[in-house]
């Protein structure tokens, strides 16, 4: 299976990504929504959000909008 980079945005300033392997890029961030302590997660950077939420991301970095799950 192909390994997907998903990130996580958490309610004050933190973003994590962790490598999942997953079908395709929308198991991948359902995946890390479910089991989210299953993974490590790599500190990215600090940006402020509201709530948390997971997106898998394309090979560029870019958020892939359709894999978003959670608010914010």
């Amino acid at each position: 299976m192909p390994i997907f980079t998903v990130v996580r945005r958490v309610d004050a300033y933190v973003i994590s990504s962790a490598q999942v392997e997953a079908e395709d890029a929308e198991q991948a961030a359902l995946h890390t929504r479910r089991a989210e302590g299953d993974f490590e997660w790599r500190k990215e950077e600090v940006v402020e959000y509201d709530a948390r939420h997971f997106v898998t991301l394309d090979g560029e970095g870019g958020d892939i909008e359709f894999t978003k799950i959670g608010k914010g």
